[in-house]
């Protein structure tokens, strides 16, 4: 349950959800996390009641911040072992088509989910090569992958993610610098839930089997199933593994287009 003990882990967006499972179990496995996110209530929440958990407000969409974050990281934690890109919106107003999304909001996305990830790998790179290599993990989706209607920043982003690891990894191959992606499907997050506001309970629970039935695991993923295999990958049985994408969707990614059904709900 100690194999992280002596690691410094860093994850973005760490305070809620997915980030948040990040950073509670890379902590049980003895590793001290810095979780950064622009929710102090939620971080500062998340770093009084975890034992090896800090909290530093950044918004890693900027530069700065992310500059600001790493000397954190380098100053609280001791250096940088591992970074997890995990911070990423899709605000319910992005769900319209491409032509009627406002250029702001395109920006905005971008900026949080894939120019974070590069500002991040730029300022903590040198940081991982000084601790002789290390893991950068990035949190993409199936919508990298595949897609749907109504989604084009959120869709282009985590493609963007998945087409950056691929580089990064040839790049800082010869540091010992490991870097991959995850991609999740449907996992129950505020961010998940907050698509389901404004419906009511009676709606939002139909909706919610709906998405259940579409995985063929026929249930939503939990954040704690984007941990273990972040933790996975992060350890040194995945050694021999950079470069690549790897779905934990339920079996989403499995099915086709051609498979789905009225009883699948889609």
């Amino acid at each position: 349950m100690a194999e992280f003990a002596g690691k410094r882990v860093v994850v973005t967006g760490g305070a809620k959800g997915i980030g948040r499972g990040i950073c509670e179990a890379f902590a049980a496995r003895g590793a001290a996390v810095l979780c950064l996110d622009i929710d102090e209530r939620a971080g500062e929440d998340l770093a009084r009641n975890s034992e090896g958990i800090s909290f530093f407000r950044a918004d890693v969409s900027r530069n700065a911040e992310c500059e600001a974050a790493k000397g954190e990281a380098v100053s609280a934690l001791g250096g940088i072992d591992v970074l997890c890109n995990n911070a990423g919106i899709q605000p319910p107003e992005s769900y319209v088509p491409a032509h009627e999304m406002p250029e702001a909001l395109w920006d905005r996305i971008i900026a949080v989910n894939l120019k974070s990830c590069f500002l991040m790998t730029k300022h903590c790179i040198p940081a991982l090569r000084r601790r002789g290599g290390g893991v950068i993990v990035n949190i993409a989706s199936v919508q990298g992958r595949q897609s749907m209607k109504g989604v084009a920043a959120y869709a282009a982003s985590k493609g963007g993610i998945l087409s950056l690891t691929r580089q990064l990894a040839l790049e800082y191959a010869q540091d010992n610098i490991r870097v991959l992606a995850v991609n999740p499907g449907a996992i129950d997050t505020p961010m998940t839930r907050g698509e389901l506001a404004g419906m009511s309970p009676e709606q939002a629970a139909r909706a919610w089997q709906a998405m259940a039935r579409t995985h063929p695991i026929g249930r939503v993923g939990r954040p704690s199933d984007i941990a273990s295999l972040v933790l996975f990958l992060a350890s040194d049985q995945a050694s021999f593994m950079t470069g690549a994408g790897i779905d934990c969707d339920g079996g989403l990614m499995a099915k086709g287009a051609w498979a789905a059904t009225e009883e699948d709900g889609v």
